[in-house]
C-alpha cells in the first residue's frame, strides 16, 4: 500500500471518530437527553409510533442516545473508525 493511501485511510478513521460525537450532538443526541425539535426528537417520535408508544431498548434511537450521552463504546469506536477508514480508502481512487 502506498503512503498516500495509508494516510487517507488513517485520516478517514481518525476523522470519523472525532466527528461522531459532534454529529450526534448536532442531531440532538446529547448528554442531557434528546433535544426538543431536533432530528433526534423526530426519530424518537417515529420509533415510538412504530412500537406502539415506546422506544425499543437496543434500537437505533436508544443506541444513538446512549452514544450521545456517554460517548462511543469501544466497539462503536471500532465500527466508526472502520467506516471512516473505508471512506478514506475509497477517496484514494479519486486523487
Amino acid at each position: 500500500m502506498d503512503p498516500g493511501t495509508a494516510a487517507l485511510i488513517g485520516a478517514g478513521a481518525v476523522g470519523a471518530v472525532v466527528a461522531a460525537p459532534v454529529a450526534l450532538g448536532a442531531a440532538g443526541f446529547t448528554s442531557a437527553g434528546i433535544v426538543a425539535g431536533s432530528l433526534a426528537a423526530k426519530m424518537m417520535s417515529v420509533a415510538a409510533v412504530a412500537n406502539g408508544g415506546g422506544v425499543a431498548a437496543g434500537g437505533v434511537v436508544a443506541a444513538l442516545q446512549g452514544a450521545g450521552a456517554a460517548g462511543l463504546s469501544g466497539a462503536a469506536t471500532v465500527v466508526v473508525a472502520g467506516a471512516g477508514g473505508a471512506v478514506g480508502w475509497l477517496t484514494s481512487f479519486f486523487g
